[in-house]
């Protein structure tokens, strides 16, 4: 008997929804073979009826977050979700970075707040920086993402990170360190083109698979390490800055591309482990059940 699997999706009309649908092919054959079908569902119409479903595609949620989060809090417990609707909605909001600094993780140097007039100048000065990157605090693909210099005009942004710009990205580039299941995976180098700063193909990035040292293996698995809870999928994105140190860029846990064509073997690792959460989720439901 095949499981289905219902795969959050981007929204109907969405300008992703082509580029998801051509990478979870790339997921089919393995899940198939271990008797799982996946079926697309746009994020926005919320849980089917499928026997789980996996948020990996849940691309353009930051184009409509109070319905991704209404839908995240609303979720039935009965139907199992990857990762766990409460790890989706902590990773939603780009603060989380701010929690996993205080708890010890170095993360690229970032205020959070308002954008605007008074705040950028004020921002220059304290990261002491010629140039910073300003996003919003939900966001994906570089959505609404700008670098500015001291005396570029700034349009304000509500709920914004102002990060100093950091040269790595068009020299070693962004560092991201993929996870299943809590465990090592692949590492892939992402490139900005020359003259850019976002690492994203579309933007002329290149991307290409890299063996890590320990270091920076090191690094992400203590990122890994301080989820609040275990995830299905992860992926760790880290950056050199000017003084040599490696830094957290992002922790992605939503929807995270993790680069199936640089590693054939990760859709069946990714299958397996569901799996493996499916059992673990099942045992605990009766346990429950049978607990007085």
């Amino acid at each position: 008997m095949m499981l289905t699997i219902d795969v959050l999706m981007p929204a109907a009309g969405s300008e992703y929804g082509a580029a998801a649908e051509a990478i979870l092919g790339d997921y089919r054959a393995a899940f198939a073979r271990r008797g799982m079908t996946l079926c697309p569902r746009p994020w926005d119409l919320g849980p089917d009826d499928g026997d789980a479903a996996l948020a990996l595609f849940a691309w353009g949620y930051h184009l409509d977050v109070l319905r991704w989060e209404a839908m995240l809090a609303a979720w039935p417990a009965h139907k199992p979700l990857f990762n766990a609707p409460a790890l989706l909605a902590s990773n939603t909001r780009k603060t989380y970075l701010a929690e996993l600094e205080a708890g010890g993780i170095p993360i690229v140097p970032s205020w959070f707040g308002r954008a605007d007039a008074a705040s950028v100048p004020a921002a220059f000065d304290h990261f002491g920086a010629d140039e910073l990157v300003i996003k919003p605090q939900v966001s994906g693909g570089s959505y609404r993402t700008v670098r500015v210099g001291r005396s570029d005009p700034v349009r304000p942004l509500d709920d914004a990170i102002i990060q100093p710009f950091v040269p790595a990205v068009s020299g070693e580039g962004e560092l991201s360190f993929l996870y299943v299941a809590g465990e090592f995976s692949h590492a892939v180098r992402k490139v900005a083109a020359e003259g850019d700063f976002r690492i994203q193909p579309q933007f002329g990035g290149i991307f290409s698979r890299f063996d890590p040292d320990a270091d920076q293996r090191g690094l992400a698995d203590r990122v890994v390490a301080a989820l609040p809870e275990p995830a299905l999928y992860t992926r760790v994105d880290l950056l050199r800055l000017a003084n040599g140190s490696l830094a957290l860029m992002e922790l992605e846990v939503i929807e995270p591309d993790l680069y199936p064509h640089l590693e054939p073997e990760l859709p069946g690792r990714l299958a397996d482990a569901l799996i493996d959460a499916l059992v673990k989720t099942r045992d605990d439901m009766s346990a429950n059940l049978t607990t007085p």
